[in-house]
Formats: structure tokens, C-alpha cells, sequence
């Protein structure tokens, strides 16, 4: 008689092709003389069998190097109907046979419902349907692993493009930063060169955004929003680069026509740093450091409902920097004359609980000049 072998050209888990292992089979059933005579057939047509004579010693055993299992119905103890119940389980999915007596095709319509792939009654006259049936079991066996280790396969690939895919976009994220970072140094290069050129906005950026950290840490806002508003600081004048500041060199006040020209900055820093996608919040700041509370600021005379936190805070620290810094046309304030002119205008201009807090936390500040530095917030946060 032909052997039956798997024709499934795969690997179990032991590292051996499954078309060159013998198909197992199991077979429960309480009576020796059927088992004896079940076996020497499934043996005669090439497969290795193993025998119990109950359903409770088939939970004990099975496990998924068997391929068919054929089992009685009527045994006792554990019997058939018990017994694929509790297979079931065990998630094996190993194709079950029910054998059956004639004139018991009520049991073998139960058999399938909980799940038989097919039945046998006994006793067997047709040795080649007996194996037919056998054979499709298996092949039914054959279909369920290699859908396993197909799917195996695939999570692995999964796995293994997903591993890639996350590589890659770190790869992509660090080269997104650099680019940002080399974007925000030629930004900041250029306006240090402006400041240099006059005498009296010379580290008015420096300072501005140093007292943004201060104010932002004493408000308790998030890192993030922290980054934000240090980068907002620090290019808040950055429109600046494209007007004229000759006039604020000059001897004397303002004129109308100047001061029309110098209010057009915040504008233009905001179209400046518009097409940078990584900078929106920060544009929306930068275009309205200049607002009040009151909504009697420029450019678009926005009321404090309208004005964020953040831009809030830049407000209060651009015109404290102001303040205190020398002008050709004014002198300038020490610290607590300043601080008394925010509280002054605390509610028509300026935020109140901002006004309150950057009046308590600079008391004690001291300067360092390295607010660009990414460090310096680290080191700041473990200063306070």
C-alpha cells in the first residue's frame, strides 16, 4: 500500500520538512478489537498510529504533532461528544473523525455540529472510502499549517518592515531636526548681525528671550510649549532685517511716518517664518508680540481673549526689555521702575497674571547671555 506523507513543502518547528514526515494519527475507542483492527489499517496504508481507550487519555496526549484524530462516540468515562468539547480548547485544530455505529446518524449530525471534520461507522467495509476519508483529513491538516506558518511568515515580514519602516523615520526625523536646527542658526546669525549694527537693540533678543524662559518657567507651562516660546523670543524682532532702522539711530523721537514703518515688523517676521511648517505657532506669536489687552495694539488690534498664553507672555518681557534698555531719545528705567509700569498697565495692555508673575521672579534673575544655547534651559530648570 502507498504511505501517505505531507506534500506541504514548509518546516515544522523542529526544523524538519513536513513533506518528509510521516502522518500521525490518533484513535480512541473503548473496545481493543476495533482499535487493533483501525490501527493495522491506518498502519497497512502507511501512517503512524497511536491508540487510547479513552476520551480523557486523548486531552492527555494530544498535542500538534497529530494530524487526524479518530474518535468513537460512545466510550465511558470521557466520551466523544466530551471529549472534541474539550479539544476544542486546545485550539489544535486537528481534524476529528467520529466513529459511529449503524443506525446512529443522530450522533454523527452532532458530532459535525460540535465541530467533526467527518465521521466512519463501524464496522469499516470499504477500505479505500475509509482512506479517502483519511486522506482528506489530512490534507485538511496539511491546509491548516501551512496557513500558520504562512501567517508566521508574514507577521515576521510585518515585524521585520515595521523594524525598517522605524528606522527609517528616525533616520528621516534626525535629518527633519537637523534641518531645523541649521534653519533656526542662519535665522539667528542673521538678526545678531542686525542687532550689532546698532548700538542701542545690541542683545535686546539675547535678553528678551532670557526673561521668556523666566516668565515661562514661573508660570508652570509645559516643555513643549517652552520650546515654542523660546524660539518665538528669540525671532520676535526678526522683521526687522527687511526695514530700515536708520530712524531709531537718529537724535529725537519718532515720527509718525517712522513709527508706521517699525510697526510693519511684526508683520513681516510672520511672513518671514510663515513657509517654515515647523514654526506655525511661533508665526502667530511673532506677528502679535505688539497686541494689548485692550485690543489698542498693532498689527491687527487683537483683544487678550484672542492672544494666547505664550504670545501673553512675550508681550509683558518685549516691554519690560524696552523699558530698561538706553534709547538716544529717552532715558531708560531701572528694574523696579519698570516692574511699577507693568503693574500700571496691567489689564489695558498687559496680562495681569503674567504682569504678577514676572514681577516676583525677576527680582532675583541674573542674566547669562546663552539663552540660544540648547543647555541653557536644562541648566535653567535646574537652577530655579
Amino acid at each position: 500500500m502507498e504511505r501517505w506523507f505531507f506534500t506541504l513543502n514548509s518546516y515544522d518547528f523542529k526544523g524538519k520538512r513536513l513533506e518528509d514526515i510521516q502522518a500521525k494519527i490518533l484513535v480512541a475507542d473503548d473496545d481493543n478489537m476495533v482499535r487493533t483492527t483501525i490501527s493495522k489499517i491506518l498502519e497497512m496504508f502507511g501512517y503512524e498510529v497511536t491508540t487510547v481507550s479513552d476520551g480523557k487519555y486523548v486531552a492527555d496526549i494530544i498535542d500538534d504533532s497529530f494530524d487526524v484524530i479518530l474518535l468513537d462516540i460512545d466510550m465511558p468515562g470521557m466520551d466523544g461528544f466530551e471529549t472534541i468539547a474539550a479539544l476544542n480548547g486546545c485550539e489544535h485544530d486537528i481534524p476529528v473523525i467520529f466513529l459511529t455505529g449503524a443506525g446512529s446518524m443522530d450522533y454523527a449530525v452532532k458530532a459535525i455540529n460540535l465541530g467533526a471534520y467527518d465521521f466512519l461507522t463501524k464496522p469499516i467495509e470499504d477500505l479505500d472510502i475509509f482512506n479517502v476519508k483519511i486522506r482528506r483529513a489530512i490534507e485538511k491538516r496539511i491546509f491548516i499549517r501551512r496557513e500558520y506558518h504562512y501567517k508566521r511568515e508574514l507577521e515576521d515580514d510585518v515585524r521585520a518592515k515595521a523594524a525598517e519602516l522605524e528606522e527609517t523615520n528616525k533616520l528621516l526625523l534626525t535629518y527633519s531636526h537637523s534641518l531645523e536646527n541649521a534653519t533656526v542658526q542662519l535665522m539667528s546669525s542673521l538678526q545678531n548681525a542686525m542687532e550689532e549694527k546698532d548700538f542701542y537693540t545690541a542683545g535686546h533678543t539675547m535678553r528678551v528671550t532670557e526673561y521668556a524662559v523666566l516668565l515661562g518657567i514661573a508660570m508652570n507651562i509645559s516643555e513643549q510649549d517652552m520650546v515654542i516660546l523660546r524660539r518665538a523670543a528669540q525671532f520676535h524682532d526678526i522683521g526687522k532685517l527687511v526695514i530700515d532702522l536708520s530712524c531709531i539711530q537718529k537724535p529725537g523721537k519718532l515720527t509718525d511716518e517712522e513709527w508706521v514703518l517699525i510697526r510693519k515688523h511684526p508683520v513681516i517676521g510672520a511672513n518671514i517664518i510663515k513657509p517654515l511648517g515647523f514654526m506655525e505657532k511661533e508665526q502667530f506669536i511673532i506677528r502679535h508680540h505688539h497686541e494689548r489687552m485692550d485690543g489698542k495694539g498693532y498689527p491687527d488690534g487683537l483683544t487678550g481673549d484672542k492672544l494666547d498664553q505664550l504670545t501673553r507672555i512675550l508681550m509683558v518681557v518685549d516691554s519690560y526689555d524696552a523699558m530698561t534698555s538706553k534709547r538716544n531719545y529717552r532715558k531708560n528705567m531701572n528694574m523696579n521702575q519698570a516692574v511699577i509700569e507693568l503693574n500700571n498697565c496691567a489689564g489695558t495692555q498687559f496680562d495681569k497674571e503674567c504682569v504678577v508673575a514676572f514681577s516676583e521672579a525677576i527680582v532675583d534673575f541674573t542674566a547669562t547671555g546663552d539663552a540660544f544655547f540648547r543647555e541653557y534651559l536644562d541648566n535653567y530648570k535646574k537652577l530655579s
